[in-house]
């Protein structure tokens, strides 16, 4: 199965949070790893607020980017294009979704129609887990 992960599954990989150990199961147990490009921006901006808040210090901070990063680098990355703003704008609009929400939800559905691959979609989301629901994702979480 392709995992997709949105920010708030991708964070709990590498900061010790309440459901961490289900999105480290199904990592490990997946034939690959997906998100969103903008998953860069909004992972950098979740560490530094981690670090701000004291709990990751300077120095944990440091290491868990650098380890983020270089899983980055190995994960497949969907791209905003013409074609995703397009399911992007329809998805915010049938699901009231937040812009990113909807970035998250057009790219694992580009993932999975792309791909004609069993796609599993991990998200800590009320609102967005519904939304992939709807979309005919599978509940993992």
């Amino acid at each position: 199965m392709m995992l997709y992960v949105d920010t708030s599954a991708l964070i709990k990989r590498y900061v010790e949070e309440n459901g961490s150990g289900r999105v480290n199961e199904l990592w490990d147990g997946s034939t690959g790893i997906a998100t969103s490009v903008v998953a860069f921006a909004e992972m950098i901006a979740a560490l530094n607020r981690k670090r701000r808040e004291g709990v990751l210090s300077t120095v944990e901070y440091t290491r868990t980017a650098t380890a983020f990063k270089s899983d980055y680098r190995r994960l497949v990355l969907v791209p905003i294009s013409a074609g995703l703003n397009e399911r992007i704008e329809m998805l915010a609009r049938k699901h009231t979704l937040r812009g990113f929400d909807a970035i998250h939800l057009a790219s694992a559905l580009m993932i999975r129609n792309k791909g004609k691959v069993e796609t599993g979609f991990a998200c800590y989301d009320h609102i967005l887990n519904e939304a992939a629901l709807k979309e005919g994702f599978p509940a993992i979480l």
